[in-house]
């Protein structure tokens, strides 16, 4: 039984990939640097073996699984193909993979992991469902009928999958060490637009997708009254949210989530289209809809002395304003204290003041240091041009973390895609 060998087994979506094969009785094992992840807590929890990268870990007989950030000129890629061994780059053994299941991809620049987490579980309750979540949670069952999946424009990726249906959130200039431009991220999400097999399910709100052209029939969700799926009569609470869904202008039915901010209910939204598409029982989507806990490093909660710490990935403007937005939602009376940390030079140069408008949103505002990528280590600008631009706020690093302490009874969103927990973690060592 060939062992399937993933390079760089700790990234999110390498991470849920494994657990998926694992989960349908697969051999599976992988390597990666010895730095710890939060990703890798699932994998040792299934007993998945993580060993740290060396060519001798390439043995005969084995298939490769290469994750994306890592070369060919890579020594275990090397030492496969030395060996010959079948060595399949992360997207493109997925897009084969999903070929036996009724797959829906989730994609867009904000909400993919959220809505594949959120969709997972309400598919769930209706049918047996498969599902890889870009927080590296993976689920895999003999008998899935869906697999539910998060489909990453970044580099194209998305572009290996041909997938039955598609969730496409909203379309946003990110990644501007790939894209050029609005534009060209646009051109990507139309290229996988046409390669969509059954249907797409798109926010009607965003412009951008209202332009997208496809083979398919698009069925569009929002708040907007022109959309397929209408979500009115919100009604917010700090217990959650609770709306009605229109369909073309008819009552659907009323539903209730457990969550917060405009974001959510479109996330919602999707989830609730692609089930009436698929004809699963609304009073199954209501139940599921309720019980849905989150997922990881997406508005996280704990509750220390009397502060709300809450754990966020936010690391682009329109996120941070959507964490901020539901942070004041569920605790109103509260100060709003974000920590930020940025993530990538070319990502804080070319959003500078975006990151600014968002982050003043917050009552007072403490900045980490620049976390460089792994392509991307150093750049022109410092955490102080940052700074310079967001008012009163104050540079943190490690050592200085008590500050924090003076904001009785506040809540504390420590956002970033980087190594913010770091910060988070030397804070609550103090208290």
């Amino acid at each position: 039984m060939t062992i399937y060998h993933f390079v760089g087994i700790k990234g999110s979506g390498m991470s849920a990939l494994a657990q998926i094969l694992h989960d349908m009785n697969y051999n599976v094992q992988g390597s990666d640097i010895e730095k710890h992840f939060f990703t890798q807590v699932a994998l040792e929890e299934a007993g998945i073996k993580i060993l740290p990268f060396q060519k001798e870990n390439i043995e005969p007989g084995m298939t490769i699984i290469a994750g994306n950030a890592f070369p060919d000129s890579h020594e275990e890629i090397q030492e496969a193909l030395r060996l010959g061994l079948p060595v399949i780059r992360y997207h493109r053994f997925l897009g084969d993979f999903m070929k036996s299941f009724t797959s829906i991809a989730v994609t867009g620049a904000h909400g993919k992991t959220s809505t594949t987490g959120l969709l997972s579980h309400v598919l769930a309750g209706a049918k047996p469902t498969a599902f890889l979540i870009g927080d590296g949670t993976g689920k895999g069952d003999q008998k899935a009928e869906y697999f539910a999946f998060e489909a990453c424009e970044y580099r194209r990726h998305f572009l290996s999958y041909h997938p039955d249906y598609c969730i496409m959130t909203n379309i946003d200039f990110d990644h501007p060490d790939y894209f050029a431009s609005i534009e060209d991220v646009f051109s990507a999400f139309q290229e996988m637009s046409l390669q969509v097999k059954k249907g797409i399910f798109a926010c009607g709100d965003d412009e951008m997708l209202q332009k997208i052209q496809a083979k398919v029939p698009v069925l569009f969700y929002g708040f907007g009254e022109e959309n397929d799926f209408q979500a009115r009569n919100i009604v917010k609470s700090t217990e959650g949210t609770t709306f009605d869904v229109f369909v073309r202008n008819t009552f659907y039915n009323t539903f209730s989530i457990a969550s917060y901010g405009d974001h959510n209910v479109l996330n919602a939204l999707a989830v609730i289209a692609v089930c009436h598409y698929e004809e699963i029982d609304a009073a199954i989507v209501q139940a599921q809809l309720t019980t849905f806990g989150g997922v990881k490093r997406r508005f996280t909660e704990k509750v220390i002395g009397r502060q709300v710490i809450i754990d966020d990935y936010a690391h682009h403007p329109t996120e941070i304003k959507a964490t901020i937005e539901a942070a004041r939602q569920k605790y109103p009376e509260r100060e709003i204290i974000s920590v930020f940390q940025p993530h990538t030079f070319t990502r804080t140069q070319t959003f500078l003041d975006d990151f600014a408008e968002s982050l003043n949103m917050a009552d007072q505002v403490y900045l980490c240091e620049i976390f460089g990528s792994a392509r991307e280590n150093h750049g022109k600008l410092s955490i102080e041009d940052l700074q310079a631009k967001v008012s009163g706020a104050v540079v943190l690093n490690e050592d200085r973390t008590s500050i924090l302490k003076e904001h009785n009874d506040s809540v504390l969103i420590f956002m970033g895609a980087g190594d913010i927990q770091k910060f988070q973690k030397a804070y609550e060592m103090q208290l």
